[in-house]
């Protein structure tokens, strides 16, 4: 079969994409067998819900055709249980509500404008209350756990809680990482995949900055920029985005139901003589 040259560069690429994906997946005990059933699965449902021909139902014969994978086959991989990590995601955004209320909620601040640190029921305001405002009906005590859990939240020796990351950012909680792993790279493959294709208009904002000869030495300091710079411009596009949606402020108008969101991360390798001279 003859590989066309957008092909053969999509290949290399996802090669390149796979390998600290497999480290990944290697570090957890996820042996070879189990990714491709899940391989399978994905190449599966895209076909039966995203390649159907229009105005006809989708079928395991066209899946078949276009995945290259037996009839048989795809009966198989579809009786294999979903992957499922919405409770995880759902508990991040409730979370992440409750945090984005504490740090920019007037009610929950000091007189110099710090986040307070506040007991779990007592006072006015509480930890309780917060979650009230920010999360609805979720138990105040499973949000806090989950605070706790994942280092963004402490509790002081007055028996108060304080607030320790303006922003939740899971520490501990392997699992929630893991989770949000799906969510993210698929976030970015999806916009590259969209401005490769111009499914839009007007293309998604897609940017790098890379320099392939920086000292050692600059690198904690690039690090210490980012953390600082990086986290106040998150910071603003958090609350504008947050003044614009329904679950933060019900008074917003509009039609329609989207998400959005805007991702940032570092990254640092080493270069070696050898793979410099690979690319001369």
């Amino acid at each position: 079969m003859s590989t066309s040259k957008s092909q053969q560069a999509l290949c290399n690429a996802v090669f390149k994409l796979l390998r600290p994906l497999c480290r990944l997946l290697l570090r957890n005990g996820v042996p070879y067998g189990a990714f491709t059933d899940i391989a399978k699965r994905a190449y599966v449902d895209v076909a039966m819900n995203e390649f159907e021909v229009p105005g006809k139902k989708p079928t395991i014969s066209r899946a078949s055709t276009i995945t290259g994978l037996s009839r048989k086959e795809i009966k198989r991989v579809m009786s294999i249980d979903d992957p499922n990590d919405n409770d995880m995601v759902a508990r991040y955004n409730r979370a992440a509500r409750v945090v984005y209320g504490w740090v920019h909620d007037a009610s929950y601040s000091t007189t110099d404008g710090e986040t307070a640190e506040l007991a779990f029921e007592n006072g006015n305001p509480s930890f309780s209350s917060l979650v009230k405002t920010y999360s609805g009906d979720v138990p105040p005590r499973a949000i806090l756990d989950e605070l706790l859990q994942v280092g963004v939240v402490e509790k002081t020796d007055a028996g108060k809680y304080r607030l320790l990351e303006r922003a939740y950012i899971p520490k501990a909680g392997e699992a929630e990482k893991l989770a949000l792993l799906g969510r993210d790279v698929a976030g970015l493959i999806a916009t590259m995949d969209a401005n490769i294709h111009r499914l839009n208009e007007i293309p998604y904002f897609q940017r790098k900055v890379f320099y392939d000869n920086l000292p050692q030495e600059a690198l904690p300091k690039l690090r210490a920029l980012l953390a600082d710079r990086g986290q106040q411009l998150l910071e603003f596009l958090d609350q504008w985005m947050a003044s614009h949606d329904r679950d933060v402020n019900p008074n917003v108008e509009g039609s329609g139901k989207k998400a959005a969101g805007i991702g940032m991360y570092y990254f640092e390798e080493e270069i070696s003589e050898e793979s410099e001279e690979k690319a001369q």
